[in-house]
């Protein structure tokens, strides 16, 4: 497990018992390379994340999918793997986010803690919100565990409950794509603390804190 999460006021019997990076493997998740995911703010103007001093970690929205959304089951489900994909956006983000200056990684996540489901249906009869954003929190629970994710046994996460999370689901938005989810999770505030005092707490990173970030990574510190 990751270091910080080691020590961190979590009960016994709700410590989580798997490593993460195994199921992001198991799942076929690429999280891709420094190179490729480590980038400056230069010229942006939204964050990808937002590290609060108390151990929040906030997830911008990733617009996912190519179809507004209806009820018919086909459309529905288009709007289900769109749900998946952001959540693997979403869990690169989240591992670069954390591990990108050696600080920590996935395995230090302590629990989930708030999703909301935008989705794109200009419907007025549209009900099916809560089960296209299903998409996304079951397969974020497969990552970080949950009853309804891919490990899951008979409605139970033998490997605990971290990626549960209180959420909202609600369609009526416009857009050129089918869903639009964002995650807020928890870390230990030690981590998110190093974090900030090392490059700040915003990823990408500000220009002098991805100069410091990428000399560090070509040197092998």
């Amino acid at each position: 497990m990751g270091k910080y999460y080691d020590q961190a006021a979590i009960p016994d019997e709700l410590r989580r018992t798997f490593d993460v990076y195994d199921r992001v493997k198991k799942l076929g998740i690429n999280l891709g390379t420094f190179e490729e995911n480590v980038r400056s703010l230069e010229g942006r103007n939204i964050a990808g994340a937002v590290i609060q001093e108390s151990g929040l970690v906030f997830l911008s929205g990733v617009g996912m999918g190519k179809l507004p959304m209806r009820d018919d089951p086909d459309t529905v489900k288009h709007g289900q793997e769109a749900g998946r994909d952001a959540a693997d956006a979403h869990v690169r983000t989240l591992h670069w986010t954390l591990s990108c200056g050696g600080e920590g990684d996935l395995n230090d996540v302590l629990y989930t803690v708030k999703a909301l489901g935008m989705v794109v249906s200009t419907d007025v009869d549209f009900n099916s919100g809560p089960a296209v954003v299903n998409g996304y929190s079951g397969r974020w629970q497969s990552v970080f565990g949950g009853a309804i994710g891919e490990f899951a046994q008979n409605g139970a996460d033998p490997g605990g409950y971290t990626g549960v999370h209180a959420r909202s689901a609600i369609g009526g938005f416009t857009g050129r794509f089918s869903q639009e989810p964002e995650m807020i999770v928890a870390i230990p505030s030690d981590l998110a603390r190093a974090i900030i005092k090392n490059r700040g707490w915003i990823f990408p990173l500000p220009p002098a804190a991805f100069q410091k970030v990428k000399a560090a990574q070509s040197s092998g510190r």
